[in-house]
């Protein structure tokens, strides 16, 4: 079982060199990319987890794969492959997002919904449901659920906010009843 107090810990060394670095956007950037990476690519997955792979192999491969990323992301890598940890880089990386949208203030939501959001509702649920929450916006992901008769569930970390059709016949059904 993975310790996330250790990508805890590695996520806030990374955040602390990229705010004194004043590079906070680009890594972000560049994490998303190695949190992309490894959670799409079975190959790169395989590569890691693998014993007959020599670190320097590993090493190597990571150099070539990311080459454009900035120094600290490869030392970061490199590190971790050195110290065998390769299972924590996606949680150092949802660790290292999270850091960076408690900085910003953004919180992120999933919301359900009958039909995918247009780009003007989903600008009106991250005003709406940010302030309930206390953030300055939401990073909105949306999920087409075809069993919502209408409305939207919107779920921020802990929260869920139903506002569907079912969900509103069970409240008048429990109120009727009650």
């Amino acid at each position: 079982m993975m310790d996330i107090g250790v990508s805890k810990r590695y996520a806030l060394a990374l955040f602390q060199i990229a705010k004194e670095n004043g590079n906070v956007d680009q890594l972000e950037e560049e994490v998303r990319v190695v949190k992309t990476l490894v959670t799409d690519s079975t190959e790169l997955h395989q590569v890691l987890k693998s014993p007959n792979i020599s670190l320097e192999q590993k090493k190597e491969i990571i150099r070539e794969g990311f080459a454009s990323a900035s120094s600290h992301v490869q030392n970061l890598l490199m590190l971790l492959i050195d110290r065998h940890r390769e299972d924590y880089i996606l949680g150092i990386c949802d660790h290292f997002l999270q850091l960076i949208n408690e900085e910003k203030g953004i919180a992120d939501a999933i919301v359900y919904s009958v039909r995918p959001l247009t780009d003007g509702e989903r600008a009106g649920i991250s005003v709406s449901f940010a302030a309930k929450v206390g953030k300055a916006s939401l990073n909105i992901e949306n999920i087409v659920d075809s069993n919502l008769l209408g409305g939207i569930i919107v779920r921020i970390g802990n929260q869920i906010f139903d506002g569907s059709l079912q969900g509103k016949l069970n409240r008048l059904q429990r109120q009727l009843l009650g």
